[in-house]
């Protein structure tokens, strides 16, 4: 399928095209210069997918710091009755950051029953999440390459474990576009607690053109400062201004890189904003009914649940992909219970299972759910053994996930780990495969999502991803 247009084609680029066939080569530099020259108005403006999409918009819930699978969507009986030994011979080896060859396997306190029609085992952990079970699909086979943060969350983000490359939110952009030329295409949604280990470099645009990057959200009440307009300023003020300094950029030398029509673009998205969006961010608009489902107001949730209602309003308002990230701020602040795995879980599944629910539920009783897909997951999982007698190190070789919504079929389980959830061991699926499947649900199709980088034409999964069939 044809590669989306870009700003500009080099040497390389041109010879690698005209090497598929120069009987079709006038024909496509035509159509490369009429969507060029759409491009270069408005590169965000809708594209048409690849394949009929099932979704229209992501919101990703990053658990930031790994969330244990044997603790939340993987119940693992035997773990608790190995507890204090050490791990047995015939489940191979692991690689952990800080348990040592010495580390005994840990029980578990938590309790799994069934629940929905679906009877999908869930930990007492997530009471709210037992509510909407049957929306859900979880893939308890995941699995990546790294077991440190940056390297492990540079993966997820980006199919990477390095810094440099684009976000999954700016691929989908970059491949589709926006449907809203009054709010982000793109926006992170940060936790108040602080940055985590691979920083502001996993949510960006990468080598893709600035246009792509994301609208990064300031944590608390006012998500986006300098809304309003300033006053003693019209409308009619504020948009005479905004004019000369488009045209004074477009009659600059610098109009066409790249880098500044990104700018450009901001000037006119920055004034569409001031205009519209702050009835987006005005929650207070919700009814008391909606605040209450989200946990709006009580000191545990109130944070998360805003910020995942303000996911749903984005959406809704035609933003193309949003991340809400729960884990903020060093170790323990995070889902990273090095320490104590009950202190931590109980915690952060207290900030964020409530509001998780609530999306889901709110999103299907606006008829929304069919067309968002939602993701849950953090960069891996926890280990069976124990580090420090109580807390759990971090674990690459299987842990769980989950999609719903956007065409995703609920209410099952695929894949598993071996029986103390050490490794994927039934259909494991690594990053790249999710990566695959989100954007097969968006209607992009891995190799035709691609992007030229110094000689290579670059995509989100690297090499061949696949599509987790049974849950589309």
């Amino acid at each position: 399928m044809a590669e989306h247009v870009r700003y500009t084609r080099n040497r390389r680029e041109f010879l690698t095209d005209a090497f598929c066939g120069f009987g079709s080569l006038a024909f496509t530099s035509m159509l490369f210069a009429e969507q060029a020259r759409a491009a270069k108005t408005n590169p965000l403006a809708p594209k048409p997918p690849h394949i009929t999409p099932k979704a229209k918009s992501v919101i990703f819930l990053f658990m930031a710091g790994g969330p244990s699978h044997v603790e939340t969507f993987d119940p693992k009986p035997l773990l608790n009755q190995l507890d204090g030994q050490k791990r047995p011979k015939e489940f191979g080896e692991a690689k952990y950051q800080f348990v040592t060859a010495e580390a005994k396997i840990l029980g578990t306190k938590r309790t799994f029953k069934k629940y929905g029609k679906s009877g999908i085992e869930v930990s007492d952990l997530l009471p709210h999440i037992t509510d909407v079970v049957d929306e859900l699909a979880i893939i308890r086979s995941c699995h990546g390459d790294m077991v440190v943060h940056s390297a492990a969350q540079y993966q997820l983000m980006t199919g990477r474990i390095i810094p440099g490359f684009p976000n999954m939110g700016s691929w989908v952009t970059y491949g589709l576009g926006t449907e809203s030329d009054s709010m982000p295409a793109y926006a992170v949604l940060p936790d108040p607690k602080g940055a985590l280990e691979a920083g502001q470099p996993m949510y960006m645009h990468g080598f893709l053109p600035a246009v792509f990057q994301p609208a990064m959200m300031r944590p608390g009440n006012k998500p986006l400062l300098n809304l309003d307009l300033p006053p003693n300023i019209t409308r009619n003020q504020r948009e005479i201004t905004v004019d000369l300094i488009r045209e004074l950029n477009q009659a600059g030398p610098n109009a066409e890189n790249a880098e500044f029509a990104a700018r450009m673009n901001a000037y006119d998205l920055a004034f569409k904003m001031q205009t519209e969006a702050p009835e987006v961010f005005d929650i207070k608009r919700e009814s008391q009914a909606t605040l209450d489902m989200y946990g709006v107001g009580k000191p545990a949730t109130d944070d998360y649940a805003r910020r995942c209602l303000l996911a749903r309003r984005m959406v809704e308002k035609g933003v193309r992909f949003v991340t809400v990230v729960s884990g903020g701020g060093p170790g323990n602040m995070q889902w990273d219970a090095h320490d104590d795995i009950e202190e931590n879980h109980l915690r952060m599944a207290g900030h964020s299972d409530q509001p998780v629910a609530a999306l889901i539920k709110d999103l299907k009783q606006r008829g929304l759910l069919d067309q968002t897909l939602v993701v849950w997951g953090g960069e891996f999982g926890r280990s069976p053994e124990a580090q420090g007698g109580k807390g759990r190190d971090h674990h690459n070789l299987g842990f769980s996930m989950w999609l719903a919504g956007g065409g995703i079929k609920g209410g099952q389980v695929v894949g598993a780990t071996d029986d103390i959830g050490l490794r994927a061991v039934d259909q494991p699926y690594h990053f790249r495969d999710i990566h695959t499947t989100i954007l097969h649900q968006m209607g992009l199709n891995q190799h035709a999502l691609s992007y030229m980088h110094q000689g290579r034409k670059e995509r989100l999964t690297e090499v061949e991803g696949q599509i987790i069939k049974q849950i589309v």
